[in-house]
């Protein structure tokens, strides 16, 4: 259709990695077959034009595989996913940095790619020159970049520097100018990888805005981030990538679910290691009869159990942090706040049980962060995502409305003590 600027069809991309399959535990002679067989094998790859790999034996990894989408024109799309999901391996794909391994990608309209901060950029450049230097890179005339130069200085808030090398700008700096020029050049297309996250509050939110405003004027943004907040605000439809595979396309709330449900069964199975001195071994989320549970009643006490196993005599404490479906955070708790306790100085497993305040939290999903911590407030085992759970609904007072995250409601749903006073005012004289 002419509408579909991007279109991916049985996208895939696979990299050649090395494992050393002998350790230092290996013998002269191995060592030196082993020694001999990678000189031989790296020069017949230089020879071929391959890429040189490390390591005795080599594996095919396959970063992507068999992704299918289209995106029309106008759309803005969020890419999310764990580390290592393939995000950043489809974005360098659908700006010609890659070439795929098997199947094809379609672009209508020219591409501005921001991917890492400073792409495109000369340290040894002022930042004058570097936006000059990038536009062409970008594919723009000297004249397309002039008729842009004094918003782009503008909102990187950078003019103050812009005669001065790039090579001295904070990575701040960097990001602001890259972002800027990416976004205020007339390109069809733009790709934006987590390279917001260096940038201030103030100039992330300025960049969201400015990505709303190219979208708006009939321009496609594909948005990588693991920040869900800026994901649920900017984009309306979301891509989830997991394991190199698309799990899941369609609208950004439910790509957003998907996704945390994703990291909560992963969180469930796994292997929650150990600090240098303890290890959270266990944690749940309990009810008003003292069993585990993944449901919270709003406005009721929240009661979290935990099974430490404590290898020194330190008087450990604990912290607990509270997130909402966006990671972001609710509350803070520390033993130490609410409590003089700590655990007994004999190593030992012990079971911790805090009652903490009653809350009422808006209905959707929730987790929290636990934190073993010696003194002097070292923290010494950090497990995200330690309890997961879920609130249905929340009405506070038996009000018939329901708070809800999704709904733009907020987190917490406050009962606010007041009096309202309605008087009737007589009609003004003619």
């Amino acid at each position: 259709m002419a509408d579909t600027v991007i279109r991916a069809g049985k996208l895939g991309k696979s990299f050649i990695i090395g494992h050393n399959k002998f350790q230092h535990s290996a013998i002269l002679g191995e060592a030196l077959v082993r020694s001999a067989r990678s000189v031989v094998r790296k020069g017949a790859d230089m020879l071929r034009g391959r890429a040189v790999v490390e390591g005795d034996e080599l594996e095919e990894f396959w970063a992507l595989r068999d992704v299918d989408f289209e995106i029309k024109r106008g759309e803005v799309v969020s890419i999310i996913g764990r580390n290592g999901a393939g995000k950043t391996t489809l974005l360098k794909i659908l700006s010609r940095i890659l070439e795929p391994t098997t199947g094809q990608v379609e672009l209508n309209g020219r591409v501005a790619s921001l991917l890492e901060v400073g792409t495109g950029f000369h340290p040894e450049l002022t930042g004058r020159e570097n936006i000059f230097l990038n536009g062409a890179i970008l594919g723009m005339t000297r004249r397309e970049v002039l008729t842009k130069f004094d918003q782009i200085v503008d909102f990187s808030g950078v003019e103050k520097f812009l005669d001065t090398p790039v090579k001295r700008y904070s990575v701040g700096m960097y990001a602001r100018l890259a972002f800027s020029v990416a976004a205020h050049l007339e390109t069809d297309i733009l790709f934006v990888d987590e390279v917001l996250a260096v940038g201030d509050a103030e100039f992330q939110k300025r960049c969201l805005d400015r990505m709303s405003e190219v979208a708006s004027a009939g321009r496609t943004v594909l948005f990588v981030s693991h920040n869900l907040a800026a994901v649920t605000a900017l984009t309306r439809r979301g891509i989830v990538l997991k394991d190199g595979q698309l799990i899941f396309d369609g609208p950004v709330e439910a790509a957003v679910a998907h996704y945390s449900a994703s990291l909560a069964k992963g969180k469930a199975s796994r292997d929650w290691g150990r600090g240098r001195h303890s290890a959270i071994i266990a944690a749940d989320l309990l009810d008003v009869h003292g069993m585990p549970t993944d449901a919270y009643e709003p406005g009721t006490p929240i009661r979290l159990r935990l099974e430490v196993d404590a290898s020194d005599t330190l008087g450990l404490g604990f912290n607990m942090q509270l997130r909402d479906a966006n990671n972001l955070p609710v509350g803070f708790y520390s033993s130490n706040a609410f409590s003089q306790r700590t655990l007994p100085s004999q190593p030992g497993r012990y079971v911790c049980t805090f009652d903490l305040q009653p809350l009422f939290l808006a209905s959707g999903d929730y987790s929290f962060d636990l934190t073993t911590v010696s003194p002097p407030a070292v923290v010494d085992h950090d497990v995200p995502n330690a309890i997961l759970f879920h609130v249905a609904t929340c009405s506070p007072g038996g009000i018939a409305y329901d708070f809800n995250q999704n709904q733009g409601d907020g987190v917490l749903a406050l009962q606010l003590e007041g009096r309202l006073r309605i008087e009737s005012k007589p009609p003004a004289a003619d």
